[in-house]
């Protein structure tokens, strides 16, 4: 399996608090640059939008904290994976819903731990929205 090395590592913080303070902030610089949904685009897909908003939902959605943090820890690296990485996802269908494809990236931070992000593609309309981050056991 191929990773695509980022030159970012996880953000560092003792609590879940600090974590995300520095993830917000910079999803905050990234939603700033445009006027509607915040997006970042890939190389992998020719340049095409990848939507943010509901990464936070997905996130909040999980009841452990810890949890939480560990996702979180990845997002800067998350977003160098996306603007950056050419490397080919595992793609399948969604098995509860055929009008979604779910891609799988996987990435290694500076300090050689593997995460996996999943984007998922709406068939009907194209979009594609960054959905969750996690590291690979």
């Amino acid at each position: 399996m191929q990773y695509y090395q980022a030159k970012a590592g996880k953000i560092a913080g003792a609590n879940f608090k600090e974590v995300y303070k520095t993830a917000r902030y910079i999803y905050e610089a990234i939603r700033k640059k445009g006027k509607r949904n915040p997006h970042i685009r890939s190389p992998y897909f020719k340049n095409q939008k990848i939507f943010l908003q509901f990464f936070w939902g997905h996130l909040f959605a999980k009841k452990n904290w810890k949890d939480r943090l560990r996702r979180i820890q990845y997002f800067k690296a998350t977003i160098e994976l996306v603007q950056s990485g050419k490397i080919a996802p595992e793609s399948k269908e969604n098995p509860n819903n055929t009008k979604e494809i779910y891609h799988r990236f996987s990435g290694m931070t500076c300090e050689k731990e593997i995460f996996c992000v999943q984007i998922k593609e709406d068939k009907k309309s194209g979009k594609k929205y960054l959905i969750s981050v996690f590291p690979k056991e």
